[in-house]
Order: C-alpha cells, then structure tokens, then sequence
C-alpha cells in the first residue's frame, strides 16, 4: 500500500481537508513540533489504495536573511548589502522545527499532494516543503510521479473533492516571483534602513521611533499621505458667492431651486446677478424632462474592494479585516480571501451558494425571491486568473461568528447577493426655471424598482420631496432669492479606503501585501490613524518623504516600485529571468543609494529644523564612567544614554521604565548602574551602560545586563544571583530580583518566566551552597516575627527553593507551568553557563573563594 502525504498551510486547514476527504474516518494525533496534527486515514489514490497522512505547516517553512556576519550593523557597511553580502534561507520560526517534523512525517512516504493556499505564497511554500520532504521520501521507480498540486478556492466538499480529482502540479515560476520580491526587499530595505538609522539616530534625540525604516512599497504608501498632507498646507481657501433661489408652487410648499452657473468668485458680479433676478416676480418653467436611470449592482467581491468597505464602513483596519477574513475561510465560511478577480468562471455554482442563504432571518425574504423568479448573472467583471471572488460558502449565525466575524461576514453576503440581484432602476425629473435672464435647476427621484438596494440598504436612492406637477410655460411665484458666501475647503486626509485605491492603481504591493505596507507606516510611527481612519502623517514621516523628494523623488514615487511589480508579474508567467531581474533592479537601487548617503545632508537640513540634537534633548540620569560628568536619559524611542562630554550614545533595553540604581557603579568601568523595568508585574534587572554595550567577557552578547553578567565577585551579577536553571526554556537561569522586596521574585534571563515568593520577607540572600539534589543555589530567607509563616514561629530558613519542603507552599510561577527543574533529563555534571541545575557560569560543584578580584578577573575578562 502507498503512502502518501498530504501538506496544507495551517493546522486548522489539514483538519477540515482530511475530514472531508476521510468523510470523517481519520485518527489524529499531535506533531513533534506540538503545533501541527497528523491526520491519517485508508482511502484510494490515483485507482490504488493509499495510506493518507494529512498535516500542514504554520505558514512560511522557510525564511530569507544574511549570513551571520552581515547581521551586524556596527560591522557591515550597508552598501555591500546589494551583492557581497550572501543570503541563506533560514528557518521561519526555529521553535518550531517545522523542516524536522516534515522529515520524520515524511520519511517513507511514496508521494506527496500540496494543499497550500492557491496563491504566489502558497506555491512559494510548496516548494519549501519539498525541499524539506524529498530527500526522505521513497525514490520514484522510474518515471514515476510523485509531487501534486492540489487547486481549491474553498473549504467546501465539492470544492475539496474537485481538487483531489484534478491534481496538478505546482509552478515553479511563481515561487520564483515570491522568492525575488523577498530578496530586493531584504537586500534594498536592509540597506536604507541601517544607513539613515544609525545616521540619524545618532545625532537625533526625540526621533520617536526605534527604526526608521525604508521599504521600495512603504515609503511609496507613506508618500501618497505625506503628498496629501501638503496639499492641506499649501491650500488658500477662496471666497465664492452662490444665488439661491426658492419657488413656492403651493402656499405652504416652498421649492429650492441650483443655480446653473453654480458659483462665481467676484463680489460684484454677484451682486449684480442678484439685482437681475430680484427684479423678477415669477419663475417660469422652461423645460420639464424625465429619464429612466439604471444604478448598476455591484461587481463581484475582490480582496482590494473588502479592505476599502472594511476600513470606510466597518471601522476595521486592513489588516484586521484581513485576519478575521482567513479566519472565516479557514472555517469555511467564505471562500479565498486573496483575489483580484471580480467575475465569476461560467461554471460557478451561483444558486447552490444562494440556497445556503436562504434561512438566515436578515435576508431571507430577498434570497428566496431570488431564487423563485431566477437569478441575474452577475456583470462581467476583470478576470485576473487566480481566484473567483469572495464568496459567503455556509450559511451562519451572530452567535457562530461573533462581533467583527459577523460584520464582515454579513457585509461579504450582502454584496453577494446583490451582484445576483437586479439593479436599481429610478425615475429622474428635472425641472428647468428662467428668473429674468437667469437659469436654475431642480432634480427629482423616484424608485420604481430598488433592485440590490434592497439587500444594501445604503446605497439606496435617498427619498426626495417630490416635485410638483407642471409643464412647460408654467409660472410660480417667487418665495426668496439671496446670495450665500461660501468659502473653498481643503482636501480632508486620506481615509485607508483612499489609500488602498491609489495603492492598487499605481500598483504598490499586492492584494495580499497592502494591509502589511499600511500596518508598517502605522507601526514605525510615521502616520497616525485618527477618528474616521484618516492617516494623518507624524513629523518624522513628513521629513522623511520631504528628505527623499530633495535627493531622490523616484525612492518615494511609485513608479519605480511599480515597474518592478511588473517584472515579478512577468517571471512568474515565465516571460523574464530570475536572476536578470534581481540583477537589473539591485543595480538601479545600489546607484540610488551611493546618491543618497552623498546627499544626505539635504535630509539631515530638514531634520535639524524638525528635531532636537541629542545633546539638547533628555534628562540628566546617571554618570558615565569616562568622564564622570552626569549622562542624559533620552526616553523617546530608541531610549538611550547620551554622553554629550564624551559624544557617545549607550543603547539600553526598550519597553520599559530606566531608573538609577542606588547610584551602585559597575567594578570594571566604573559607570553607574540603571535599573531597568517592566513593571511590577514583570521583571526587571540593573544593567551597566556600557558593558550592555561593550560586552566585557567572552561569554557575553551585546544586550546582556547584570542578570546575564558572568562576573565572579560584582554583587549583581549572574555569577552571585543566579539560582537555577529556568522551568521552561533550555538555556535560561533564574536571577534573584533583589530589588523586588518586599514581594520577592526571580526572574529567567531567557524568557519571560517569573517566579514569585517569600512574600513580606524581610531579606532574601542567594547562598554560595547549592542543593544536593537539583544543584540549584540554596537560599537564606528572613522573615518578620509578626508575619512569619516558617514552622514554629522561626525567622530564618535556608534552603532549595525547588526542593525543599519548607518553601514549597512560598512559591508560585507566573506565565508558565511549573515543572520540577529535576524533571529536565539526566543529573550529571552541568554543562556550563545556564545548561545544568546550578547557577554559576563555571559548572563547579564545590565552588571555592577566588583568592582575590584581580585574579578572578583575570580568568574571566576578555
């Protein structure tokens, strides 16, 4: 019997796949990796019978960087990121270990079916799981095949089925787009974002952004709000008069009448229409025409128009909205969110999605009309070749959904049903008046079939007062004329649903990509996203943009981008070469770039008028071990130290609160120790400013405080507060916090693992012994006689925090289950720093006094 695997992009995806295709006959058990099941189950392939094994991945397998070396900013210069610096693809998310689990899922299997998403992506991955899974699978005899392609548009039996009856084959160039898009944006970003951060992050202090990046699709995005923003500020309102005029065909009926000039802008001239007309005593009617009008329904749903609707209707951010979308198709609700298209094939079975419909109390009524008198074909819409429109799959309730599921998921069957349904057909009137030499104007409607007005109530016809009956020649008296100053307005900023539109007519990014570029000018700080979800740009992205338009305006222009999509549209067709295109754009970006770092100044000259130095900004904090003059604490993001005598600038830990520390100085630099915080729920630990910066032993990383310090004799360091290894992570040791008294806690200087106890003791010390059990550090604890909870009213107990029955009752871990520290494979020796049960870097089970600090330091420092 063969076996065959099947792979699908999610673990949710392979569970609803494999219940179809089992008719839901399969037994499932957990991965390796704990994240993804294997679904198995007998069934036949290909006219044999065949041992299924359904799993997925999470989704990319794989993920694109620099080798090790060009990792370092301080290290690289960013230019030689264009060619020198090599590339690997690295694992996406090594907790995972996604390649090791498809190896032992896929060692032996004769065959493989890839169910990934039906987009460039998707077949992006499917080639990524090849490469993982091919090398252990059984060899082809022959000219066997052995890979398919499975093409789905939804979770839906029919659908299901239909892609396992018709495998093809996965394509090859579209991977290939997705893998040449990922290297110039690896390669160009990386570039731009290291050079003009580290430039002006070290000459500017209230910046407020941790990066300031550059993306050949972000910064286009940011431009188009930034170029809206300045047509605010350049605009001059202009005075302008319009003549109002109302008609009375009734007694109590008043009629007001538009003006056919519309507006004039001179005073006088007004003023003078106004005189004309105020001689007039009657309006007379010079025309009366009526014309049947058609409001077309909708075209059929595609990614770009769900984002708008979401973003202008919802209230939903783009990227939200697309969340909640592959969550509702994960479950079946709807079909492929990520489309272009927005015509149905010919073969779409338009009533058999109506019929689910057809029970649902909000629409109800109108889907079984529908489906009584015949449904209209939906207009002929643009056929991208991907995938069919957005389509509701199942019928569903509030309650199933819940919250912005269900809006969105009421918002796409609405549409749905009213590219099925009639349009909307209006009868217009409109009414021609003469007053003395001037013309003015009134129009009416009236609904004679509403049509998919009916289902989306908000594009219905607004109800107008209807206009009197009259015929030509017919005169009304005249109720008022007046003459109304108005003033011209100023563009508003753009909405989201605005800058989606412009983002797909110049052709920024993809379907799949324009909520990511959004969210990034969001995240970096560069727009803020004010009430109606207008993007109002920040000081910092105005510069920016301002800065790149004085260097080089095709970086923030979306031409360039734009001509790139296409040529990534056109490898994926198979019309260009890979490497020809990488080549070709590399080198255009590299040219742009040398130009850019020679005219930075043109930048820099903006953001001296927008931004403070570093030396100006912040607040005195702590003294450098230098010059031991006081250092500024600059707390806008980056927050950093400043050394303005010296002229360095120290980085320190982000997302939390910096504090001095007992004004404490670090033994080998003589700099002041900071606390650093994340609040009284978290953890915190003293750092030295400049061995956080400057590691001083081999053993230590750059970003490394006291907590993670293998100094042997510093009272802060790992080396005097470390008291075992961490109950969750592999390398991490938890650090007594002996600033957190009286609620005492230690903390892993891995991972986020706190572990609360002794609560109001009075001190808590950390013992040069360790247990004999576990190795951990024993710990010396007082307690106050009044809260004491030791047996027998003692005050003082030493002993294992792990072990030890006396504390066993004092102790409580937060954000992780508690495991036993023993419980962690074989009691052997330990294996240096953080690997074994006991705290000290050395791995020494019976630790002896050093025989003074200097000869300590000597065998530890670098």
């Amino acid at each position: 019997m063969r076996t065959v695997l099947m792979v699908a992009e999610k673990p949710s995806l392979a569970q609803s796949i494999a219940k179809i295709l089992s008719r839901g006959n399969m037994s499932s058990r957990k991965g390796l990796n704990g994240a993804c099941s294997v679904h198995e189950y007998t069934g036949s392939f290909i006219g044999q019978s065949a041992h299924f094994k359904m799993t997925s991945v999470c989704g990319h397998v794989m993920t694109l960087d620099f080798i090790g070396k060009y990792n370092s900013w301080d290290k690289v210069d960013p230019a030689e990121l264009f060619s020198k610096a090599p590339t690997e693809k690295k694992e996406a998310n090594p907790k995972l270990s996604m390649v090791k689990f498809l190896q032992v899922e896929g060692r032996g299997c004769d065959c493989i079916v890839l169910w990934l998403d039906c987009d460039k992506e998707g077949e992006n991955i499917c080639f990524e799981v090849l490469d993982a899974v091919l090398p252990v699978m059984n060899k082809p005899r022959g000219t066997e095949r052995t890979i398919y392609r499975a093409k789905f548009s939804s979770i839906t039996d029919t659908d299901i089925c239909n892609a396992m009856n018709h495998l093809g084959e996965p394509n090859r160039n579209e991977a290939l787009s997705v893998d040449a898009r990922q290297e110039l944006d690896l390669r160009i970003g990386c570039a731009f974002t290291r050079f003009q951060t580290k430039y002006f992050q070290g000459k500017y202090g209230n910046l407020d952004s941790s990066l300031i990046s550059f993306g050949p699709c972000q910064t286009p995005t940011l431009g188009f709000c930034v170029e809206r923003h300045d047509k605010i500020q350049s605009f001059k309102p202009e005075t302008y008069w319009v003549l109002q005029a109302k008609v009375n065909p009734e007694k109590e009926s008043s009629l007001t009448l538009d003006w056919d000039r519309v507006r004039v802008f001179d005073r006088e001239v007004a003023q003078m229409f106004l005189n004309i007309t105020k001689m007039a005593k009657e309006a007379k009617v010079e025309s009366v025409s009526k014309k049947e009008k058609v409001k077309q329904r909708p075209l059929a749903l595609n990614t770009v128009e769900m984002l708008r609707v979401a973003s202008a209707a919802l209230g939903m951010g783009p990227q939200h909205a697309m969340q909640i979308a592959e969550r509702l198709y994960t479950q079946g609700y709807i079909s492929y969110p990520r489309t272009e298209t927005t015509h149905y094939p010919e073969n779409f079975d338009l009533k058999g999605c109506l019929r689910q419909q057809a029970n649902n109390p909000y629409w109800a009524e109108t889907v079984k009309a529908l489906l009584s008198e015949g449904i209209n074909r939906p207009r002929k819409g643009h056929d991208a070749g991907d995938h069919p429109p957005i389509t509701p799959m199942r019928a569903a309730t509030e309650a199933e959904l819940g919250g912005d599921g269900w809006r969105l998921y009421e918002y796409i069957t609405r549409h749905f049903i009213a590219t099925v349904s009639t349009d909307c057909k209006y009868l217009q009137t409109t009414i021609s008046f003469s007053i003395g030499p001037e013309r003015f104007t009134c129009v009416g409607k009236v609904v004679t079939s509403p049509g998919f007005t009916e289902i989306m109530p908000w594009h219905s016809i607004p109800l107008e007062e209807s206009l009197p009956h009259c015929e030509k020649g017919d005169l009304f008296p005249i109720g008022e004329i007046k003459l109304l100053e108005k003033q011209t307005s100023p563009p508003d900023y753009l909405t989201e649903a605005e800058l989606i539109t412009l983002m797909e007519k110049h052709g920024i990014g993809t379907d799949a990509s324009i909520p990511v570029h959004i969210n990034n000018i969001c995240q970096r700080n560069y727009v803020t996203v004010e009430t109606g979800r207008r993007l109002k740009p920040t000081n910092l992205g105005i510069v920016l943009v301002h800065g790149y338009y004085k260097i080089d305006a095709e970086l923030v222009l979306p031409t360039i981008r734009s001509a790139v999509e296409k040529q990534l549209n056109l490898i994926a067709l198979g019309k260009a070469n890979f490497h020809q295109v990488l080549e070709h754009t590399l080198d255009i970006f590299k040219r742009k770039f040398h130009y850019f770092v020679d005219s930075i100044a043109g930048m820099d000259e903006l953001m001296e008028v927008s931004f403070s130095p570093l030396a100006a900004t912040g607040k005195p904090l702590s003294r450098c071990g230098k010059c031991h003059r006081f250092m500024k604490y600059i707390q806008a993001k980056p927050s950093r130290l400043h050394c303005s005598h010296c002229d360095d600038t120290y980085s320190l830990p982000q997302n939390g609160t910096i504090k001095l520390y007992k004004e404490l100085r670090c033994p080998l630099d003589d700099f002041e120790l900071v606390l650093w915080s994340s609040g009284s729920r978290g953890k915190s630990y003293p750092l030295c400013p400049y061995c956080y910066n400057h590691p001083p032993f081999r053993d230590m990383k750059k970003g490394m405080g006291c907590n993670e310090c293998t100094h042997p004799t510093c009272q802060h360091s790992l080396s005097m507060l470390g008291i075992g290894q961490c109950v969750e992570c592999e390398n991490g040791v938890l650090v007594l916090d002996s600033t957190s008294g009286p609620k005492w806690k230690m903390a892993c200087n891995k991972c986020n693992v706190v572990v609360h106890f002794f609560e109001n003791a009075h001190k808590v010390r950390v013992s040069p012994e360790t247990c004999e059990l576990c190795e951990a550090a024993l710990v010396d604890v007082d307690f106050n006689k009044a809260k004491s909870p030791l047996p027998g009213d003692e005050t003082q107990h030493s002993g294992c925090v792990f072990c030890d029955p006396v504390f066993q009752d004092l102790v409580e871990l937060k954000h992780a289950a508690m495991r036993h520290p023993m419980h962690r494979g074989g009691q052997g020796k330990r294996q240096g720093r953080g690997r074994g049960k006991g705290r000290r870097p050395g791995g020494r089970l019976n630790p002896k006094k050093p025989k003074d600090k200097m000869a300590a330091l000597a065998a530890y420092f670098v």
